[in-house]
């Protein structure tokens, strides 16, 4: 029978990093995404700073709508953008239910 000759590091230690190499995509999956970390910074920065614009717009369409410079139709319009704008976490986490992911 031949005899098989151990590498300098035995077998512990082999099995020490077989283990270690086998864990280590479930390290990787506990991490969060920096992706989501961002995209969740920016969109809370966004609203920070849509707030207050917001309001200005709504103000200045209604009063140039309630004097006849322009039509009802934009400020409708402006109010169903701003209401997108805002509900946009909300829209996305529900269209991500539909398709399951």
């Amino acid at each position: 029978m031949p005899q098989y000759r151990q590498g300098p590091f035995g077998t512990t230690v082999c099995r020490y990093w077989l283990r270690w190499a086998l864990f280590l995509p479930v390290t990787a999956f506990a991490q969060t995404s920096p992706f989501d970390t961002g995209a969740n910074s920016l969109v809370s920065f966004a609203l920070t700073i849509a707030t207050p614009i917001a309001v200005l717009i709504v103000i200045g369409l209604a009063i140039a709508a309630a004097v006849g410079r322009i039509s009802w139709g934009w400020v409708i319009g402006a109010i169903v953008g701003i209401a997108a704008i805002f509900g946009a976490p909300q829209i996305v986490a529900w269209i991500r239910s539909l398709f399951g992911v």
